[in-house]
């Protein structure tokens, strides 16, 4: 492969020259000058391409080849797409007839995957998939048909003793081809392909780690997030597994050498958030595990079903083993180095449904102490909006927790730490500018003061008579949760403090429920003066009024409210026959 002369020697020479500037000078380029080292690397690559121009052997055509594609992500650095392009097909051109050759293969799918992330930058992602496919395709071909290691495009510019080992050509060509698969998953994510996209990404990461080809960071953010689409199909072994790799490969990111010896605050800043964004990650993995439970043990009022609490047990004993045994296998990212780090951290939470409050409790102390490290980094002087949805995954982990503690005094204590940790971030919000969260916050105070209304009425029940004390707390949680349901309502009105006449799909089930849920509280507030009581009464039914005419009106909003719907009715029936009652028994001579 060596050609004779100077002429050979030089242009081996500026090409090599070429490269050091592209991947290693430009690193250092000025942010006044971003490309001095790209535009210096290009005008050696077109000296080289001049040297070479006379000649007409194929040899000489694959090396023509190699520079149009360097030229072509030359220019596309340089944010030159079309030239990029049009150096890129060129490259393609020349290797066409042997694209499927050990020359030429290696260059040729590379060729294709950078012009499948030129189209990307375009939005053209269609057009991107294309080429991608295409080096996928013939990467499957090539190995099928031949599987040697192939030349990497580089050694067509070296003498014969430079030459690359087999084992290095595999490792490039594998990283290569691992590009194509990384660069698919992005396509399939913007192409909502969901499904495909995940299975993507997981074989660019199993693929990463078997060729020691990734950054720890990169690659444990990737794993995080992959987590999200197990957590979507209820996998949680699966989540949790990508979950635990991430944390072993990010705990190496202090280990490796960075490109600068001395990291830079913005390094460790950069560092800090990645690792918050990751314990994000584990955050909604205890909460979809804890609330995914309660769905299958809660009866048709929202309470736990001892029945098929003992059922699932049973059920639980008997399929455990064989099912972890037979799935692990296909989603493992194992290499001997990081095995025993993964499945010890596995080790530390559980990945079955929690069938009981002690259960549960271990999944909720592993969710709260990510929830305390999220904060660590995303605080609210800075990251409001982070920081708010945080805590309110805190509140979520604690809201779900109670489901499964059997004790109403004590499930009053854990919705009591809700409301003290949301209150404090309400009331410091200007709903000016956080509108959406403001709504949120008001609406999920509302509905946990609302909670434990319901469970001081159920203590209340117990007792043989209700103390002044029980009447006083029933009431006044009965009240600051109208309170925050008036709030959540006042925040839908226009400017001029109109409610408005037809809702919005997004408001519309939140604002119907807190309608209902007022007319409710209002019916359960204790008082011994029947004039008041009358007048309770009285608002009551306007807001199970407003419903059932709403409704009415709008029929579309049924769906949203079926429930609330039929109990609003039968109230609208009963109440005016109970207040008649009772106006009859304050006045009974008239």
């Amino acid at each position: 492969m060596a050609a004779a002369g100077d002429g050979w020697a030089a242009a081996r020479e500026k090409f090599r020259s070429a490269r050091a500037l592209s991947s290693v000078e430009s690193r250092k380029d000025p942010a006044t000058e971003p490309f001095r080292s790209k535009y210096a690397a290009r005008a050696l690559l077109e000296e080289v391409k001049q040297l070479l121009s006379g000649a007409e052997e194929g040899g000489d055509a694959v090396r023509r080849a190699v520079l149009e594609y360097e030229l072509g992500v030359n220019h596309a650095d340089t944010e030159e797409l079309s030239a990029g392009e049009e150096h890129l097909l060129r490259c393609t051109r020349l290797l066409e007839p042997q694209r499927l050759s050990r020359r030429c293969v290696a260059l040729y799918i590379q060729a294709q995957n950078n012009l499948g992330i030129l189209w990307s930058e375009r939005d053209e992602i269609q057009t991107a998939q294309t080429y991608l496919e295409s080096a996928e395709a013939l990467y499957h071909q090539y190995m099928k048909e031949n599987g040697n290691p192939p030349l990497d495009p580089s050694e067509h510019f070296m003498d014969e003793e430079e030459q690359l080992t087999d084992q290095e050509r595999s490792k490039r060509f594998e990283k290569a081809y691992t590009h194509t698969l990384y660069y698919l998953a992005q396509v399939y994510q913007h192409l909502e392909m969901i499904e495909k996209a995940a299975q993507y990404c997981h074989t660019t990461l199993k693929r990463q780690l078997e060729f020691s080809g990734y950054y720890p960071v990169e690659w444990a953010l990737n794993a995080a997030t992959l987590s999200q689409y197990y957590l979507s199909k209820q996998c949680f072994m699966e989540a949790r597994h990508c979950l635990a790799a991430a944390n072993v490969i990010f705990s190496q990111a202090g280990q490796v050498p960075s490109a600068e010896d001395n990291e830079t605050e913005q390094d460790q800043q950069d560092l800090r958030q990645r690792k918050a964004e990751i314990a994000r990650c584990w955050i909604k993995y205890c909460l979809n595990l804890l609330q995914s439970a309660r769905k299958l043990l809660e009866d048709n009022i929202g309470e736990l079903d001892l029945d098929r609490q003992l059922e699932l047990k049973a059920q639980r004993k008997k399929e455990e083993d064989e099912k972890e045994n037979g799935r692990k296998k296909a989603v493992l990212f194992v290499t001997s180095d990081i095995c025993d780090s993964v499945l010890a951290m596995e080790e530390k939470v559980s990945c079955v449904y929690p069938l009981d409050f002690q259960e549960a409790r271990e999944i909720f102390l592993v969710g709260q102490n990510y929830v305390q490290e999220a904060k660590e980094f995303f605080q609210v002087d800075g990251y409001v909006t982070d920081h708010i949805e945080i805590v309110q995954d805190h509140s979520a982990l604690f809201k779900v927790l109670a489901f499964f503690e059997e004790d109403y005094e004590r499930r009053c204590k854990m919705h009591k730490r809700r409301v003290d940790m949301l209150e404090p971030l309400y009331a410091d919000l200007n709903p000016q500018y956080y509108l959406l969260i403001s709504r949120q916050l008001q609406f999920e105070l509302a509905d946990t003061y609302y909670e434990m209304m319901d469970l001081k009425v159920a203590i209340g029940n117990r007792l043989e008579e209700l103390d002044t004390h029980t009447i006083k707390k029933i009431n006044s949680l009965a009240q600051l949760a109208i309170k925050y349901y008036e709030l959540f309502l006042d925040s839908l009105r226009n400017p001029d403090k109109v409610f408005p006449e037809e809702l919005e799909e997004d408001v519309l089930r939140p604002a119907m429920v807190a309608k209902f849920h007022i007319a409710r509280l209002y019916g359960k507030l204790i008082t011994s003066d029947g004039k008041k009581q009358l007048e309770n009464m009285q608002t009551s039914l306007e807001y199970y009024t407003f419903l059932v005419d709403y409704c009415e009106k709008y029929p579309d909003a049924v769906h949203a409210v079926e429930t609330e719907l039929e109990l609003s009715k039968e109230m609208v029936g009963l109440l005016p026959t109970r207040m008649e009652r009772l106006r009859a028994k304050l006045c009974p001579f008239i």
